[in-house]
């Protein structure tokens, strides 16, 4: 035994009686602690926002009519939409020969894994979360159902009645707290379907029902509507849905990069000094920017109410994914555009849609606040190298420095021109003069 390990010994067998009651008492109560820990899991997809993100951001995050889930689950201020998802589930059950009491079983007996789902300990008993579940997943699928086919929607139904409910609503169904799991709402549905009173439900999937729901943001964010459907078997939730479907197809990072730093894109008033032309991307994907032979292509950007969706987007695959590609699109949007010029540039371009420059240079710096950077795992490394590379070519500024200056408008052309021609003139008198003498 060393030195230090004996002396550990002795100051252990010299503890008296009181105080080793004392540490026995607090080693009980840890190994209590650590019985009590909710194990962890694969299945965790559902995260609260980090506090620092929210303080910045607090009026984005405030849910405005609804809890769904636990971790808003019993707020005062949105404890007026429970009735209504009182009245949803009994018109729920009208449409099927399933009781009350089989769904609830149901539920009991995915119970755990619904848990699992939560990133944090869900302090609600066994049977409030059961109900707590049943409820909000039969709201949203009544929901969608009739936000999908407005024939179901009944006299009586406050909601659809009042476009800015619906409106807020739907803010509500996207935020990243407000979540639970996809698999629960298909097989409730499901269930539902084996034993229908009438036909409401044939043929009605809940891919479908979201894919309806979703064809307004899928316009503002320029996404294939297509890909809701082909990507809801794997999401796990709505703002996942959203991140699978932005996120480029081609999964591969540029690692040409072996720096320790990645390569900052020059700004786009920078370009555009440099003669890089603007162009909208014809891709189907937002995060797809391209950069080929002096033409830098960037799906268009709706600012108008896309802040929320696309901070959910982020915030989520910060806590969840291993892949960082709305962080960097975010990043990449901040860099190049750092002023109301820039912003004015692609406004001017049709790539921004926004009215006011100095809130679309806002809109973009905002977004790419808390951005993290990973080294060597930046998507646009390459775009950034080249769109750097062609700045720097003294060749590609002249060109546009002439173009900008002396080319902008076809007066200035035909004066330029004039100008030359005068030029050249009266250099071939001054030479003619000189053969003569």
């Amino acid at each position: 035994m060393s030195l230090h390990a004996a002396n550990g010994q002795k100051e252990m067998d010299t503890i008296d009686d009181n105080v080793s009651i004392e540490i026995k008492s607090l080693e009980t109560s840890l190994r209590g602690k650590f019985e009590a820990l909710y194990p962890l899991s694969s299945d965790c997809c559902i995260y609260r926002i980090p506090k620092k993100i929210r303080q910045s951001n607090e009026g984005l995050f405030t849910l405005y009519l609804v809890s769904i889930g636990p971790l808003h689950h019993g707020r005062e201020e949105l404890q007026a939409m429970e009735e209504h998802k009182i009245r949803y589930l009994q018109q729920f059950l009208q449409r099927t020969q399933i009781n009350l009491k089989d769904f609830l079983i149901f539920i009991k007996n995915k119970e755990e894994r619904l848990r699992n789902c939560y990133a944090e300990t869900i302090p609600l008993g066994s049977q409030d979360f059961v109900e707590m579940i049943l409820l909000d997943s039969v709201f949203l699928i009544e929901f969608l159902l009739r936000y999908s086919f407005r024939n179901v929607v009944t006299s009586g139904d406050r909601i659809f009645v009042k476009p800015s409910l619906i409106k807020d609503i739907r803010h509500d169904i996207w935020s990243v707290e407000n979540q639970i799991p996809f698999f629960i709402l298909e097989d409730l549905i499901e269930l539902a379907r084996t034993r229908m009173i009438d036909e409401c439900y044939e043929g009605v999937f809940m891919s479908k029902l979201i894919s309806e729901f979703s064809s307004g943001l899928c316009e503002l964010l320029s996404i294939d509507r297509s890909l809701i459907e082909i990507n809801f078997s794997e999401a796990k939730h709505f703002p996942d849905l959203l991140k699978r479907c932005i996120e480029p197809p081609d999964h591969e990072l540029d690692t040409r990069n072996e720096s320790i730093y990645y390569p900052t894109p020059p700004t786009i008033t920078e370009l555009h000094q440099a003669g890089v032309k603007f162009r909208v991307g014809s891709h189907n994907t937002l995060l797809d920017i391209r950069f080929d032979k002096g033409t830098l292509e960037i799906p268009k950007l709706r600012i108008k109410n896309v802040w929320f969706y696309l901070l959910n987007v982020r915030i989520f695959e910060g806590l969840h994914c291993k892949t960082n590609y709305m962080n960097d699109y975010a990043l990449l949007l901040s860099l190049l555009v750092s002023s109301p010029k820039d912003a004015e540039l692609l406004i001017q371009n049709g790539i921004i849609e926004n009215k006011e420059s100095v809130a679309a240079s806002t809109f973009c710096q905002q977004l790419g606040n808390n951005g993290r950077m990973k080294y060597k795992k930046f998507y646009y490394t390459g775009l950034a190298r080249d769109l750097n590379a062609y700045c720097k070519s003294p060749w590609h500024k002249w060109k546009a420095n002439l173009k900008q200056n002396y080319f902008n408008t076809p007066w200035a052309s035909i004066s330029v021109s004039a100008a030359v021609i005068l030029l050249l003139l009266t250099l071939t008198q001054t030479v003619c003069s000189i053969i003569a003498l």
